[in-house]
């Protein structure tokens, strides 16, 4: 990949490389079998990572680093989960996906993209009229009964997950896909005062940065592990109860501190606020609003922290008649067209979760910019990200290419690292990302969910 390549691709993304970035990419699309230049965006997606992190350890030491991605590489971390394992075998799934979340042919021979989440699938069977033990079998005769479109509003009214499988065309001319189109892929605005805070002198572009991490399942994520690999102190909270899938929480805890802390509990939520307190970082991908309401929005939190960087990630973006919208990976595939692309009169998904892991390095990478401009600045900042313009930003590279052609990812062994975690002996894909100076890494091992204490080192 050239440097053209990845100079028109940041480009297309509304982001720029820098001319001093001094930055290789070896090796080309097609590695997974899709049209799309999957391999190659997110090699540029790490690249625009890596710059920052440049930036940033300029800022400490005076000196730039230099980048180097390979394509096979990039191309593997959009899947990386698929190639974890513990004491030598692949951890399932620990919760069984629900017979709903497939793409379902309608009676008007559009499809739609369902999704049963960690709760929805109940109510969407209820809006289908069907018992919550019904069939693959039942849900599709269902389905036929109802146009895409009128069923996606249904289901979008009642707050659940849904969307029709549209063309990129169709995507384009929605009120929301154009007002994205409008948009760059990161966005990073500030949101409140306060004096510059310089980053002093570090082993790593990121030590002594404190980051909150408030996400789940796939991209919020992987942008604070993201950060770890960096040097950042990530302090991963969840709640004991909301639900979760094991094998994600493996893959992207790397690098992070865990610890519980249940909102409705009125010390829990003093604790998270004194977090707040000491962090440099706040990073969400609940639905817009949720934490508003509980004081934890991003001008409630720049007022309650000055200088604090608030990260947002959410499927549909956080202007428009979709903001409120709930989504995953698949939903945001459906909606812009990449389903459509990949499957042809069969609308299937990519082979990899192309918008998660992506949004996530593009949610690092703006909390890196705001990091830096605070440092330069000062001020309070809000990085915002989302799964529909990232998969925008893969139409916009092109599907062009020849699935049949795919070199496929091969014998990754080389690729990953191995070594003791809570879990068990733990094979994992190591960063794909290298720089010059400062290796990324991830200094701690993945560990459960709650197994620490909600407290900064």
């Amino acid at each position: 990949m050239d440097r053209s390549a990845i100079d028109r691709a940041a480009q297309l993304a509304g982001l720029a490389l820098d001319a001093g970035t001094d930055v290789s990419v070896d090796g080309v699309d097609p590695v997974l079998p899709t049209p799309f230049h999957l391999g190659e965006g997110a090699a540029t997606a790490l690249a625009l990572v890596g710059q920052e992190a440049s930036r940033i350890w300029q800022l400490r030491t005076g000196r730039r680093q230099t980048l180097a991605i390979s394509v096979q590489h990039a191309a593997a971390s959009l899947r990386s989960y698929v190639a974890l394992r513990v004491a030598d075998s692949t951890p399932a799934l620990a919760r069984a996906m629900s017979p709903v979340t497939a793409i379902w042919e309608c009676g008007d021979g559009r499809h739609i993209q369902l999704h049963g989440s960690f709760t929805h699938a109940p109510g969407i069977l209820a809006e289908l009229g069907l018992g919550e033990r019904a069939t693959a079998e039942e849900i599709g005769a269902a389905a036929r009964r109802r146009g895409a479109f009128e069923f996606e509003d249904a289901l979008a009214a009642k707050g659940l997950c849904a969307a029709a499988c549209r063309t990129k065309d169709e995507w384009a001319a929605h009120p929301q896909g154009a007002l994205l189109a409008a948009m760059p892929v990161v966005a990073v605005t500030r949101i409140g005062d306060g004096p510059p805070v310089p980053l002093g002198d570090a082993d790593r572009p990121l030590t002594g940065i404190r980051v909150l991490d408030l996400t789940r399942v796939l991209a919020g994520p992987t942008c604070a592990r993201t950060l770890a690999e960096h040097g950042a102190d990530v302090l991963h909270i969840a709640s004991p109860a909301l639900p979760t899938i094991d094998l994600f929480e493996m893959d992207t805890g790397h690098g992070k501190r865990q610890a519980y802390l249940d909102l409705n509990v009125l010390g829990d939520a003093d604790t998270l606020r004194d977090l707040v307190r000491g962090a440099d970082v706040f990073s969400q991908g609940f639905r817009l609003g949720s934490l508003a309401r509980r004081g934890l929005g991003p001008e409630q939190l720049a007022a309650l922290r000055p200088g604090i960087v608030y990260v947002s990630e959410n499927t549909y973006g956080h202007v428009g008649p979709w903001w409120r919208r709930p989504g995953w990976e698949q939903l945001a595939q459906a909606s812009t067209g990449v389903s459509i692309i990949q499957g042809g009169e069969q609308p299937t998904l990519a082979p990899a979760a192309m918008n998660d892991y992506t949004t996530g390095y593009f949610a690092a990478m703006g909390a890196m910019m705001a990091l830096r401009r605070r440092a330069t600045e000062g001020g309070s900042w809000l990085a915002e990200v989302s799964l529909a313009q990232t998969s925008m930003w893969y139409c916009r590279l092109g599907h062009d290419l020849d699935r049949d052609a795919a070199a496929g990812l091969g014998d990754v062994a080389a690729l990953t690292e191995r070594r003791d975690t809570d879990y068990g002996a733990m094979t994992y894909l190591r960063p794909a990302l290298r720089m010059s100076e400062t290796e990324p890494r991830w200094a701690i091992p993945t560990s459960p969910p709650g197994s620490g204490e909600p407290v900064w080192a």
